[in-house]
């Protein structure tokens, strides 16, 4: 009886491991200049489709699960909604205005979503009801995230003329925090415990550190840099995409203006050496085992695969004109289909 009870709970053990390991990650490559999203196999580090969105893509994020995926379209002022599982628009969303870099919760339920000028607000979208049903006022607004590892209640959006970031809680659905942060925000990342907040800075070569209980602000400065001579982000833009590691143990940076990607210790607050990947680099992410960063090369037209533990490239792979944001999705293998 206890060798049957031992073997069935290893057989469980087995199934649940298998379970959580059928997923395919997938390098979504949003680009910018382009009407399409270049999805990228990360083991294999093959482009598996080019799926059409529409004219000048911006955003793109995901639910937890990795059955959908919702992308920002700014000529169509609409957010649209992709099935991983066929790699196919089934929804367009209109957003009355023109949107940047959205987030979604973790069921999927909300996506939210900044619009600029003349809207200049951060509007919340049910998914299922297809329409906009909260808008908070937002000076300026660029990108929107939740904290490290994702959330069904919390979103923070930047106000960039008011160097500051705004936390919305959707369960009440109202602003409950403004962190301040010296400067005019650029992509940024919270910690889980949403002690800590990093963020580019436009004219930093470096992050900002945000300790938003104390509220102090320090700084990750990276090595001199060359003048900027990109074509897709402006002359004010030397640092771009950031991203903390699954295991909330590093902060990798990308240089858009030294072409490369630094690696920051967040324990030992120690800067390693410059990962070379391609020109301009712009925006990173990170699949959910920590093995795989992709990141966005806005000049050359490619993304760069890199081993996070070896913290090397292994691939450059040619993808659409200007490509800026990435996101992995982690995909349950039932849901991949051949394209």
């Amino acid at each position: 009886m206890i060798r049957k009870l031992v073997l069935g709970a290893l057989c469980a053990v087995a199934l649940t491991g298998n379970a959580q390991a059928a997923t395919r990650s997938l390098l979504y490559v949003a680009n910018s200049q382009g009407d399409d999203i270049s999805i990228i196999d990360l083991a294999t580090q093959k482009v598996i489709k080019t799926l059409k969105v529409g004219p000048i893509v911006h955003g793109v994020c995901a639910q937890a699960d990795g059955r959908r995926a919702f992308a920002t379209i700014e000529s169509e002022n609409s957010l649209k909604v992709i099935d991983t599982k066929t790699n196919t628009v089934t929804d367009s969303i209109a957003l009355g205005g023109r949107p940047n870099e959205c987030a979604a919760t973790n069921d999927g339920r909300y996506v939210v979503v900044p619009l600029l000028a003349p809207a200049n607000l951060s509007v919340v979208v049910d998914v299922a009801e297809k329409k906009i049903v909260k808008s908070f006022k937002t000076v300026h607004p660029h990108n929107c995230f939740t904290p490290e590892g994702g959330s069904n209640t919390i979103v923070y959006c930047e106000e960039r003329d008011a160097y500051r970031i705004h936390r919305i809680d959707l369960a009440k659905m109202e602003i409950t925090n403004e962190v301040k942060v010296a400067g005019d925000p650029r992509p940024f990342a919270i910690t889980k415990d949403e002690k800590t907040l990093y963020t580019a800075l436009s004219g930093l070569h470096g992050v900002a550190v945000i300790d938003i209980p104390h509220e102090t602000m320090s700084q990750i400065a990276l090595p001199p840099m060359p003048w900027m001579a990109c074509k897709v982000e402006p002359p004010n833009t030397p640092v771009h995409g950031i991203g903390i590691t699954p295991d909330s143990k590093k902060l990798w940076i990308t240089s858009v203006s030294d072409a490369g990607v630094y690696v920051y210790d967040i324990a030992s607050k120690k800067l390693g050496k410059k990962i070379t990947v391609g020109a301009c680099p712009n925006w990173i992410g990170f699949s959910a085992d920590g093995k795989y960063a992709g990141v966005s090369n806005a000049d050359s037209d490619d993304a760069s695969i890199l081993d996070v533990k070896a913290e090397k490239e292994i691939a450059r792979v040619k993808v659409g004109t200007a490509p800026k944001r990435v996101l992995v999705i982690e995909v349950p293998q039932d849901q991949v289909t051949a394209n």
